[in-house]
């Protein structure tokens, strides 16, 4: 009698269009029909597999139970999926390779994309008052505080703080930063580790950062909220040799 595969939380980090590297992490993963899996943004923008990944993602959502996150750079998308397309500034940060890898698709699956970006939730708090979130949050009193929803895709200041707290400092201390008190354990993107010289995912604090740097030439990384074991794909820049850097070209 075949057993039936235990669940898990499985979190995974900002993937930049790498969608060879998110297929290859999942299988790494053993990821089954089982597990929950709670994706924290920024799908697209930087390799040239956007359209894939956006693709596998909704593949997904109709198998298991799925969390997307609304990242920075599906904003971004979704401003030009609806003809703004005069932002050099995203242009020259990934925007160009997510250009590209949409011009061979019909208008009909472009909408469809496009509804599903504008469907991604800013933040998710789980049964154990786990946050999830793309990139952090400045309200004190938590992300339902937040008086501008785009923060939640862009704060650095979240991590910067975590990094920065003295490990010995104890959280009843008066001094140790209430934004962390809200929740037991909180779980971001956005930021990658590999600015601080780490290669996977790494925890400061209460706050675990899972963006191990796909972006660039990192790799896409999954974590099991629960055990923290983790899964990585192969550097990116090994999986897409003749593009460089996050332009896709």
């Amino acid at each position: 009698m075949k057993m039936k595969a235990l669940s898990r939380t499985l979190v995974i980090g900002d993937i930049h269009g790498a969608y060879k590297a998110l297929v290859q992490v999942l299988e790494r993963a053993k990821i089954t029909e089982e597990d929950k899996l709670i994706f924290l943004g920024d799908y697209v923008d930087g390799w040239s597999g956007s359209v894939e990944v956006v693709r596998l993602l909704m593949e997904l959502n109709r198998k298991q139970e799925c969390v997307f996150l609304r990242g920075n750079h599906e904003s971004l998308t979704i401003d030009w999926m609806h003809g703004h397309n005069e932002n050099i500034q995203w242009l020259s940060h990934g925007g160009s390779a997510t250009v590209k890898s949409y011009e061979a698709i019909s208008i009909e699956e472009k909408a469809e994309h496009c509804s599903f970006l504008e469907d991604l939730l800013y933040y998710y708090i789980d049964n154990k008052n786990r946050l999830f979130v793309h990139g952090g949050f400045t309200n004190q009193r938590g992300v339902e505080a937040e008086f501008y929803k785009e923060y939640l895709t862009w704060d650095r200041t979240l991590w910067e703080m975590a990094l920065a707290i003295n490990p010995n400092l104890s959280v009843e201390d008066s001094m140790y930063p209430k934004r962390l008190k809200n929740y037991n354990e909180i779980f971001i993107g956005h930021t990658p580790v590999t600015y601080c010289g780490f290669t996977i995912p790494t925890k400061a604090a209460n706050v675990w950062n899972i963006d191990t740097g796909a972006a660039f030439y990192g790799k896409v990384s999954v974590m099991d909220v629960d055990t923290n074991e983790f899964w990585q794909s192969d550097s990116v820049v090994e999986l897409y040799p003749n593009e460089f850097g996050r332009n896709g070209k």
